[in-house]
């Protein structure tokens, strides 16, 4: 199978604030929109925004479990990414673990993004391939 793009659709109830939030605070390009959908260049991959107004989604009651999911990007320096969001105010919940440094927050829809450091993640990956052999 050829791939030729990856993208990430969200639904949202909050179309417009969720707009201003991915354009202003993560300040990202807008490949397209239109009047339902906005397009985002999700660092080579995309992120669409669509306003939530599918029947199938509005059958949905308060008893429904979300299905949880997280948007997360690597980097290379999580703290300095954190400390701008909190500038912006944004809450975010600032995490220094073993495993690797994650700050994680929401959207105005409630949609969780986060972000890791990318040296942690690749020192996972390499030692998982060393004790795989």
């Amino acid at each position: 199978m050829k791939v030729n793009r990856i993208g990430v659709i969200l639904y949202v109830q909050k179309y417009k604030e969720c707009i201003s939030f991915y354009k202003t605070i993560l300040e990202l390009p807008i490949l397209f929109k239109n009047k339902e959908l906005t397009c985002f260049d999700l660092y080579g991959t995309y992120l669409m925004v669509e306003k939530n107004d599918r029947v199938a989604y509005q059958r949905i009651n308060d008893d429904h479990k979300k299905v949880f999911s997280c948007i997360r990007l690597n980097v290379a320096n999580v703290k300095e990414i954190a400390d701008d969001l909190k500038s912006k105010n944004i809450d975010i919940d600032y995490q220094e673990h073993s495993w690797g440094i994650v700050t994680k927050f929401f959207d105005p829809d409630g949609n969780l993004l986060a972000f890791k450091d990318e040296e942690s993640f690749v020192k996972q990956i390499d030692e998982y391939k060393s004790n795989s052999k």
